[in-house]
């Protein structure tokens, strides 16, 4: 079982890659990840099947929850509760973020 993660090695996948993101851990109590958003690039996710953890390494812009708009900031975490529609919007600056999920990632 893998223990150490580099996220570093994952944000540099997802600069050559096809999807802004990379869940690193997905078991049936847990998931973690990263995820990257160039300036204005869009958000594409659903709703999830769990309650989510979104922590910001770096970046600007908004976090839409349920249809209100929170302001986002290096060092904020910001919980999703399952099955709530929420975006990332508005970034001017690139945009990286940690998650977790309290179950797989669906």
């Amino acid at each position: 079982m893998k223990i150490e993660f580099d996220t570093n090695e994952y944000l540099k996948d997802i600069v050559n890659g096809k999807t802004y993101f990379h869940t690193f851990i997905n078991k049936d109590t847990l998931a973690a990840g990263i995820l990257r958003l160039n300036p204005n690039e869009e958000d594409t996710q659903s709703p999830h099947d769990s309650d989510e953890v979104y922590y910001i390494i770096r970046g600007d812009g908004f976090l839409n929850i349920g249809g209100k708009g929170y302001p986002i900031s290096e060092g904020k975490a910001y919980f999703v509760r399952k099955n709530i529609e929420h975006k990332f919007h508005g970034n001017k600056k690139e945009l990286v973020v940690l998650y977790f999920f309290g179950g797989p990632d669906s």
